[in-house]
């Protein structure tokens, strides 16, 4: 590919041309980008003691660059496949064709511009530097490995000499993958009244949660409903502890993520604020768990009453892009005291079966109730066979077993979560006194 011979003036000149795109400049990254372009911009009309500032300001850009471990180049692609614009918004839910003109032709242009961009890398800002403050040695230019994957869109764009033949390529992407946040991360929880994502979450495979197969299948199927824009139903995971609810609802990012699943985690402290949550995701084409775990209430706690809005609506109608999944010890979500049963005493409501009528009816409000009963033997033992198996860990089954019952004597019964941690440490301990002396 021929590199078009252009002035550090030039760039910064087109740079502040961008239409849609400006927020690939917005970043940290982005920034100490335009301000070498300014520093070489005043040292060529300054005297020596400004190239000074042009240098720093180089070695600001490659400090970033390494604590990325990125290449400019690769920075430039990232931010074009996650940026949340006008064009990417709308092609999201727009066919190409159909965008405004003045749209497709400021994507159009500022494609072009990122391209000059693009070739304008550490190399070509040294050349810029040598001419202005000649060193004995050119600055240390930043490298990052290439695309790992030859037919990945960053491939794609590397190799092509007309980035505007990119938008159609970019379109599917956008809709597929999304934009903005829900572009970076596909776990987020709400925290101090906004989303914020999750960059590792906690998301098991679903071929790792075995036991409970039925309710896995109809939390699967239910989702797929989801994704695939029918109906879906809410769902109330409840049971025992240590049974894996909570880690069969994290799993199905892992299985669904690259179809447009996000999740959403709602501590119960948080829940007033999901109509909020509900109405700022109304109109973002991915689909939405809303997840809560660990889901009761106390006496004359308002939290739920914002889950019914959620769950039900209002007179605004409930998204039809996201479901409520939550987790509960209690199949009744709100505590009923025996002094709620109605007595004919003086002070008391004069309905009070409508009241506890409402507190039992709370939890139908959930479309599907998945019950996960406490594992027998004969689950307990499948389950640590299977994590086993998956850890590679070479123990004859008998005495697998037998330590296997050991430990769920000895800590917190028989469960799921017991045969992780178990295996968990037998797997350290095999790894540990297998090491040579």
């Amino acid at each position: 590919m021929t590199i078009p011979a252009v002035s550090a003036d030039a760039i910064l000149q087109q740079a502040a041309s961008l239409l849609v795109y400006q927020s690939v400049l917005e970043t940290a990254i982005g920034r100490s980008f335009i301000e070498l372009l300014q520093a070489i911009h005043r040292a060529k009309r300054a005297p020596t003691l400004k190239t000074v500032g042009c240098l720093r300001a180089y070695g600001r850009w490659f400090r970033l660059l390494a604590e990325q471990n990125q290449s400019w180049q690769e920075y430039l692609l990232n931010q074009i496949l996650q940026a949340d614009n006008p064009f990417s918004q709308r092609v999201q839910v727009q066919a190409l064709a159909t965008l405004p003109t003045g749209l497709l032709q400021a994507a159009r242009q500022d494609l072009q511009i990122l391209q000059r961009l693009y070739w304008c890398d550490g190399e070509q800002l040294n050349l810029w530097i040598q001419a202005i403050a000649p060193l004995p040695q050119p600055m240390i230019v930043w490298h990052a490995p290439p695309p790992a994957q030859p037919d990945s869109i960053p491939a794609q764009f590397a190799a092509t000499t007309d980035w505007t033949e990119m938008l159609p390529i970019l379109a599917p992407h956008y809709q597929q993958n999304g934009v903005g946040l829900f572009a970076q991360y596909r776990a987020f929880r709400w925290q101090a009244g906004q989303l914020v994502g999750i960059a590792h979450p906690d998301a098991p495979r679903l071929d790792e949660l075995v036991g409970y197969e039925t309710q896995k299948a109809t939390l699967v199927q239910n989702t797929e409903f989801l994704l695939s824009g029918f109906p879906a139903l809410h769902v109330l995971l409840y049971g025992s502890r240590g049974t894996g609810k909570s880690s069969l609802v994290k799993a199905l990012l892992r299985q669904f993520g690259d179809r447009g699943l996000r999740l959403i985690e709602v501590s119960k402290a948080e829940l007033t604020a999901l109509p909020a949550i509900a109405d700022q995701l109304r109109a973002v084409p991915q689909k939405f768990i809303l997840f809560v775990d660990d889901l009761s209430f106390e006496e004359d706690e308002a939290a739920y009453k914002a889950l019914k809005v959620v769950m039900e609506g209002h007179l605004t109608a409930r998204p039809q892009n996201l479901v409520v999944y939550a987790t509960s010890n209690r199949r009744h979500l709100i505590r009923e005291f025996f002094a709620d049963r109605p007595a004919p005493r003086d002070g008391d409501e004069v309905h009070a079966w409508d009241t506890v009528q409402e507190k039992l009816s709370f939890s139908d409000r959930f479309g599907l109730t998945l019950t996960f009963e406490p594992a027998n033997q004969s689950t307990y033992l499948q389950i640590v066979q299977h994590l086993a198996q998956q850890a590679k860990i070479t123990v004859i089954p008998a005495d697998l077993e037998f330590r296997a019952l050991q430990w769920a004597t000895r800590h917190n019964g028989r469960s799921g979560r017991t045969a992780r941690q178990f295996i968990d440490f037998l797997q350290a301990e095999v790894a540990l006194y297998s090491q040579p002396e």
